[in-house]
């Protein structure tokens, strides 16, 4: 949401947590200095320590600390995104839910809604509570919105779960009342369209997952954290994987993109790495097997003119 540009005798700024200038389009929090920007809070030190600060861009005032997070849109206007205290940890990526928020509320097929997070530490994650528009069904919305915030927003940022509303519960003053939004633990994240994997890899891969998620059935294109996976059974996976397969899947590949096909991947590339290896290291152990098998003046005609190879194994056999 657009909220213009500064008025007369304002200046402002989009800061971030060290309190440097963010480019255009980037997420920060809106700092108001200019000669309309009060000293402080009558009686309240602490707080007038907290929200203004001293203006270190010349202005040779103060700068207040509003608490928005907005960003500079390229036609010089400022963008309203959400509020500071709405920043949430998820899977180690800090996210501001109110950028989540609106692409969700882009949707052609939502009338209102919000993100939540669900759950703390390492089984948080977060769930889009949604108002259909009039005539569209709440569970075929769901895995619109899936694909929709897919391609507008990272992985890590995409909700895993969703819940359809009549109506948004709101406070007396007119604002989403949080506290008050349904139990989503049972909000179970959009299942893609089964395609049965394909490959060795593949397939038993997905069978690491349906023991650890308790599913009946993975498909192929099936998403880990939409099955209801966690950052502490990502590291399960990773070690049954490393069990079934003798080689170390990158946890950072598993959040980047979280189906069955890019975990076979991922788990393919190490194989084939892991193949490389053993190749290089048994062509050393066959070419050291050679030059053992050399008389001494030959080898050391090899030391002086290195142009000299061994003779292949078998050759004077």
């Amino acid at each position: 949401m657009s909220v213009g540009r500064p008025v007369a005798n304002t200046r402002v700024f989009v800061l971030d947590g060290g309190l440097a200038p963010v480019p255009v389009g980037v997420c920060g929090e809106l700092f108001i200095g200019g000669a309309g920007v009060a000293w402080g809070y009558w009686g309240r030190a602490s707080l007038t320590a907290e929200r203004f600060l001293p203006d270190v861009f010349g202005g040779g005032g103060r700068l207040y600390r509003t608490g928005d997070v907005v960003r500079w849109r390229s036609d010089g206007c400022l963008e309203f995104v959400g509020r500071i205290d709405h920043q949430v940890k998820v899977r180690g990526f800090r996210i501001e839910l109110g950028e989540v928020e609106s692409v969700v509320r882009a949707h052609a097929g939502v009338r209102a809604g919000v993100v939540s997070v669900v759950g703390a530490g390492p089984a948080a994650r977060l769930v889009g509570y949604v108002v259909p528009v009039d005539g569209v069904n709440g569970e075929g919305l769901a895995g619109s919105l899936r694909d929709f915030c897919r391609g507008r927003l990272p992985e890590y940022m995409v909700p895993s779960g969703w819940v359809a509303l009549e109506r948004l519960p709101l406070t007396p003053n007119g604002k989403v009342d949080r506290g008050a939004l349904p139990d989503a633990g049972a909000a179970r994240g959009v299942v893609a369209r089964f395609v049965a994997p394909a490959s060795v890899v593949q397939r038993r891969v997905a069978l690491v997952w349906e023991e650890l998620l308790g599913v009946e059935r993975v498909g192929l294109r099936d998403n880990f954290f939409d099955l209801g996976g966690h950052s502490l059974l990502v590291a399960r996976m990773v070690d049954e994987l490393h069990a079934l397969f003798g080689i170390d899947v990158p946890i950072r590949d598993v959040f980047l993109d979280s189906t069955v096909e890019a975990v076979a991947a991922s788990v393919e590339r190490g194989l084939g790495t892991a193949v490389a290896s053993e190749a290089v290291m048994s062509m050393q152990d066959s070419l050291l097997d050679d030059l053992a098998r050399l008389p001494v003046g030959e080898f050391e005609a090899m030391l002086v003119d290195p142009s000299l190879t061994a003779p292949a194994r078998g050759a004077d056999e």
